[in-house]
Order: structure tokens, then C-alpha cells, then sequence
């Protein structure tokens, strides 16, 4: 698809920085949805990029710790990353690959560098699940780079992870919950990605690598590494790198429409249930 009306093109809203900040065991990072200057947009709860080859900056890593009630997407651009849960699953996430992970009623999962020096660096998304679906069984959906499709086009590489091109490629991942897109777009110098959306999903760009540019309600709007691009409504999305070409992430979901009650590592729809996800934790029901 070209941009043939730009009153059909999403147009930027708009464009956040990230919040510098830590978790786990000091693993330094930048938030770029969850904070309070850019809050959760229905479904998506939290986006954290981390990237660094210091090794003081990661090598702590993220001890165990629970979720429910929502899905982790971990998606590595560099260097390994182990994961372990309380139900015995475990392996490790390589450049490239991505896991896709259904915490749904609940595990207890560490998350471990598998180096020791390095660079390291990767997306972590926080997806909500639906009331029907969150007290269901875990479930992990885990692909190398190799299982991921590559689409080439005109100035572009498309990783589709999840989702289906418009030149039909098919992510290996599934989302019905919310009929996730997710694609990890290279641009060479002056490249131009551009895609449909459902007009119902909410989209982002991710910037994190070069410059690019934008549709805006002023023009074209530059977007510098690493930024958050929040888009609005319209049938596609477009954007054109900059001199020394860019990379970029899309996302883009159908909104749940549903009530959240979020307290730490608890997504649920009710006080109640989040009181109840305290107590089944302390209990060990996990």
C-alpha cells in the first residue's frame, strides 16, 4: 500500500521518549508505555526497552517473580536471555527470537542473561488478556530468528512476528485476544514502510534505531531513536526513514474495552480478584 489519502493514514498523536528507570535486580532500562507520562493504551500495559554492554547495566537480571492475568512478549535484538517458570518450562530466548509468553492464572518465572559481557538488548511488552482468559492455563509460544518470516520490499525488511502482511506473510505467533500485530521494520536511506491496519486497532511505531519521519496534522514530523510514536485513527500507517535509514517496531491490538485493576505483577478486572491473586500467590497456588 502507498499513501494515496493521507485522511486515511494514521497520523502521529504523540511522540514519547521513555522513562529511564530499573527492575528486577537493577537491570537498567527505559519504559517507554506504563509511566505517567505515557499510561496504558487498552491492551497494551507496558513496553520496556533495555539495551546496554555494560554488564553492571543487566547481569542481575530479573529473579523469580509471579505474574497473572496478561501476556509477556520478550523480544531479543542482542545476545541471550534464559527464562524458567515453577511449572518446570525453561530455555533461552536468542537474538532474534522472540517468546511470547501466557502468564493467564499465574506462574512464578526468573528471567537470567545468558552472558556475562556483551551487549544486551531487547523490547519486553506487557499485553492484557481478557476477563475470559485469565484465570486459563499458561501457555508459551517461543520461535527463533530463522522461524520468523522476512519480507523483503522496495527500501524495507519486515519481520512479521505477528500479524499478516499486506504481501501475506504470516507471523508465527498467535493473538486472537486482541489480534496483536507486532513487526520489526529495517529502512534503508529514505525508505518507505508503509501497511493497513483494522481501523479499530490502536498502533505505535517504536523508533529505536536511526531517524525517520512520520504523517502529522503539520506534515511529516521527524522521529529521533528511541521514541515511542503513538498513532491515531485511520485505515494504515506509513513511515519513511531518514538519511542513515532506521529500524522500528510496530505494534498495534485490538483494544479489550474492559476494566483494569493492576497492582504490580496482578492484572485482573476487580479489587476482588487482584486481593485474590495476593492470596493465592502467599498460598502457593501458583
Amino acid at each position: 500500500m502507498t499513501m494515496t489519502n493521507l485522511c486515511k493514514t494514521r497520523q502521529i498523536v504523540s511522540v514519547y521518549h521513555g522513562e529511564r528507570t530499573s527492575d528486577g535486580a537493577g537491570v537498567k532500562l527505559i519504559r517507554l508505555i506504563g509511566t505517567s507520562a505515557q499510561p496504558p493504551l487498552d491492551p497494551f500495559l507496558m513496553l520496556d526497552f533495555f539495551g546496554s554492554d555494560r554488564p553492571g547495566d543487566y547481569i542481575g537480571g530479573f529473579p523469580d517473580h509471579p505474574h497473572r492475568g496478561f501476556e509477556t512478549v520478550t523480544y531479543m535484538l542482542a545476545g541471550k536471555m534464559r527464562h524458567a517458570d515453577n511449572h518446570g518450562h525453561s530455555g533461552v530466548i536468542e537474538a532474534g527470537g522472540v517468546q511470547w509468553m501466557k502468564a493467564a492464572r499465574g506462574l512464578i518465572h526468573s528471567e537470567t542473561p545468558e552472558q556475562e559481557s556483551g551487549l544486551l538488548s531487547g523490547f519486553q511488552l506487557w499485553i492484557n488478556l481478557p476477563a475470559a482468559e485469565k484465570m486459563s492455563a499458561p501457555a508459551y509460544q517461543e520461535f527463533d530468528a530463522s522461524r520468523i518470516p522476512l519480507e523483503r520490499r522496495e527500501g524495507a525488511r519486515v519481520k512479521i512476528i505477528a500479524g499478516t502482511s499486506g504481501g501475506g506473510a504470516a507471523g508465527p505467533v498467535r493473538a486472537p485476544h486482541v489480534d496483536a500485530v507486532y513487526y520489526d521494520i529495517e529502512l534503508a536511506s529514505g525508505g518507505v514502510f508503509s501497511e493497513a491496519l483494522p481501523e479499530e486497532h490502536v498502533a505505535y511505531f517504536v523508533v529505536y534505531e536511526g531517524e525517520a519521519t512520520a504523517p502529522s496534522p503539520n506534515g511529516s514530523q521527524p522521529i529521533q531513536a528511541l521514541s515511542l510514536v503513538a498513532l491515531g485513527p485511520g485505515a494504515a500507517v506509513e513511515l519513511k526513514a531518514g538519511a542513515k535509514g532506521a529500524r522500528a517496531l510496530l505494534l498495534a491490538a485490538k483494544p479489550l474495552h474492559e476494566p483494569v485493576a493492576w497492582s504490580g505483577p496482578f492484572v485482573m478486572n476487580t479489587r476482588q480478584e487482584l486481593v485474590q491473586a495476593y492470596e493465592d500467590y502467599r498460598q502457593g497456588r501458583f
